[in-house]
């Protein structure tokens, strides 16, 4: 049973998380055997002062 975990920064809306659910259920079905009751998506999103790329806050940049 995969679990995938999916780490964002904010501001994705419902249909593009289903829609993003719904093609690595797909994947996950197509590479690794797993049946679509099996695969499990967890959403995570940070906010852009909670992700540092290159020592900056991505709030910081423009």
């Amino acid at each position: 049973m995969p679990f995938i975990t999916v780490l964002m920064l904010h501001g994705k809306n419902l249909e593009q998380r289903r829609r993003f659910a719904e093609e690595v259920t797909k994947s996950a079905e197509a590479t690794l055997g797993a049946r679509p009751e099996e695969v499990r998506v967890r959403f995570v999103e940070m906010a852009r002062d909670d992700f540092a790329r290159a020592g900056r806050l991505m709030c910081d940049e423009v």
